[in-house]
């Protein structure tokens, strides 16, 4: 389900509002603010919204701390742009900081970012009610540029057919494995969950204190539940959700993930934890995660030496032919309405999510604008650091499971308030399945969501 679907409620309140502004301000090209509720300036309806009033002087733009490092790339490829970087969270593990922030700017009509991106990929649920996101195929973005976008990629960006955000990667889930150390062991890479399993147990017996896995995150469920077709989290329309974390697709994962972190050969530290890194960075035979592990866990932050990573395709059920796997992330960028500074932004805004300059050649994570993938595998290859080609993450990009969907409450949050506190008390996954499900059907009836279970 997508947030064309899952968002457009919303949608249909912003467009009443919108359209009752538009009829209350008379049917003209300029629209005094101070009419609608604003100030004195007046705005230009174009593109699909109405455009503030455009001024000299430097666009702002808000970036996580991995993203940093390509504000600061664009800034130093076009000297002559006047550009503010502000650093924040990103949105990360649902904090709501953008959200929060952009409900005081539109209270003191002052301080809206230019750009901003957020490392979830449920903005639009709330900003374009918020009147924040402005939208991007009505002219602002050119069509050719969107139609390279990878397929599905921008759905968690559209709302009743109009695109309010841009992918920034995609974040499908792959097995990753130590290629050297399965080689030593004598082991096969896993192709199914059952053969995982197995290996995991033989590995805790055989060669204990060395990992299958790791359940220590919270998007662990956006790896393991989602690529098993868990229920927990179906957007099924306009502020609605399916909520199962006890069927079978849901209890078997997570049955499989209790018998691994009982006998160690999967982690409940975390793969960002100084636990992880310190104790456990040379102890990864195999590891269920995003696209983005390649280069944010295994080179930056585990320091794993080069030729030994490598990424097959995630396991699935013996008997399952449907292929399937998680996501967890990808990020959106997202331009705001307020921008007195539409061009330069913009242009950034394509930059930042096109340009093989950063996208094909120094983001950490797969390319949601296709021809940038293509040429980031070739630099993941080119680089000597992976043993073996990085196929499976483009076949992956095409397997993730639809019915996981884009709701405004995070299920990282529900997960790290709920599950996470259970394992390290040691409680199983299985026991906490339950009480996963009534947080979930707690979060979202609070953000107004109907909640069929």
């Amino acid at each position: 389900m997508t947030l064309n679907e899952s968002s457009a409620g919303q949608a249909r309140v912003s467009s009443k509002r919108r359209s009752a502004l538009l009829a209350g301000c008379a049917a003209t090209v300029l629209l005094t603010v101070a009419a609608c509720g604003g100030g004195t300036a007046s705005t230009t309806e174009k593109d699909g919204f109405a455009q503030a009033p455009q001024k000299d002087g430097a666009f702002t733009v808000w970036v996580d701390a991995t993203r940093l490092a390509a504000a600061k790339q664009y800034q130093q490829l076009h000297p002559d742009v006047k550009m503010s970087i502000v650093s924040y969270d990103g949105n990360a593990n649902g904090s709501n900081y953008l959200q929060t922030k952009v409900q005081l700017f539109n209270r003191t009509k002052k301080g809206w970012p230019d750009v901003v991106f957020s490392s979830q990929n449920n903005e639009v649920t709330w900003a374009v009610d918020a009147g924040f996101a402005a939208p991007l195929n009505k002219g602002l973005i050119p069509d050719a540029t969107l139609g390279n976008f990878a397929k599905g990629a921008n759905d968690v960006c559209t709302v009743n057919g109009t695109l309010y955000c841009l992918r920034n990667d995609l974040s499908q889930a792959v097995l990753w494995y130590n290629a050297p150390l399965m080689k030593k062991f004598g082991y096969t890479v896993p192709t199914t969950w059952e053969e995982y399993q197995k290996l995991g147990e033989k590995v805790a017996k055989d060669h204990p204190g060395y990992l299958v896995g790791d359940a220590g995150d919270s998007f662990t469920p956006e790896i393991y539940l989602w690529a098993s077709k868990c229920g927990a989290n179906h957007i099924t329309g306009p502020k609605a959700v399916s909520v199962n974390t006890t069927s079978e697709a849901c209890t078997k994962m997570a049955k499989l993930m209790d018998v691994l972190i009982k006998n160690k050969s999967m982690s409940i530290s975390g793969v960002f934890s100084t636990d992880f890194t310190k104790n456990k960075a040379d102890k990864v035979l195999l590891m269920p995660g995003p696209a983005w592990f390649g280069g944010a866990v295994f080179k930056d932050g585990l320091k794993t030496p080069a030729k030994q990573i490598g990424a097959a395709p995630i396991p699935q059920w013996k008997g399952d032919t449907a292929t399937s796997t998680g996501n967890v992330g990808g990020g959106t960028w997202l331009l705001s309405q307020h921008s007195a500074h539409l061009k330069a932004a913009t242009d950034f805004l394509k930059w930042v999510t096109t340009d093989n300059a950063y996208q094909g050649e120094k983001a950490p994570g797969f390319p949601a604008y296709a021809p940038a993938a293509e040429n980031w595998l070739k630099a993941q290859d080119a680089s000597g650091y992976f043993s073996g080609d990085l196929g499976a993450l483009k076949d992956a990009s095409g397997q993730v499971w639809p019915g996981w969907g884009s709701g405004q409450f995070s299920q990282e949050a529900i997960w790290a308030a709920t599950v996470k506190p259970g394992l390290t008390q040691g409680k199983s996954i299985v026991s906490m399945l339950p009480a996963w499900q009534d947080s979930i059907v707690k979060y979202a009836k609070s953000d107004g969501y109907k909640v069929s279970q």
